[in-house]
């Protein structure tokens, strides 16, 4: 009787301790996260997207794709958008993604708020509509942003049509 006790205890023993090392993080884990990476092909499909969008606007407009880091994976320009939109695309998409908050979104709130109101003097940030950040599982993957698409509704609307939300791509929260 008293070797079977000394099984069962030293068989839960055993298990219990087996359970705490589960839960508990490896030393890595506490060091190094997984993270997801917005890809090209997701990038050409968002970008398909968005100028489908402004097909159904009559509009062509210039448009960036950047990754969590601020780097340009697309940037393309519609036939006859002016140069000067191409950069404006970028930059409202770094925009996006440095913030995580779509620019109009952003514009509205530092207008709103005089202790944000000179967030437009940071190098890089550009307080104009048509920048979403592209959110995957909660989290920001990259960014968006569109520039020529005649008005400020009408880029953030071209922008937020990037969204795939069959494969839980977002262009929103």
């Amino acid at each position: 009787m008293k070797i079977l006790t000394a099984f069962f205890i030293l068989f839960f023993s055993c298990s219990f301790a087996q359970r705490s090392a589960e839960t508990q993080p490896s030393p890595q884990a506490r060091l190094v996260k997984s993270v997801d990476h917005l890809t090209l092909e997701a990038a050409l499909e968002l970008a398909k997207n968005s100028t489908e969008k402004a097909a159904q606007l009559n509009k062509q407009v210039s448009l960036a794709v950047l990754d969590t880091a601020g780097n340009v994976i697309l940037l393309m320009r519609g036939d006859g958008v002016g140069i000067h939109n191409t950069e404006a695309a970028r930059r409202k998409a770094y925009t996006a993604v440095s913030t995580k908050t779509a620019t109009l979104t952003l514009l509205r709130n530092a207008r709103a708020n005089p202790d944000t109101n000179n967030l437009n003097t940071l190098p890089e940030l550009l307080l104009l509509s048509g920048g979403v950040p592209i959110w995957y599982r909660g989290n920001v993957i990259g960014s968006l942003g569109v520039a020529g698409g005649g008005s400020p509704e009408n880029d953030d609307a071209i922008a937020r049509a990037a969204a795939i939300p069959e494969k839980g791509i977002l262009t929103s929260k």
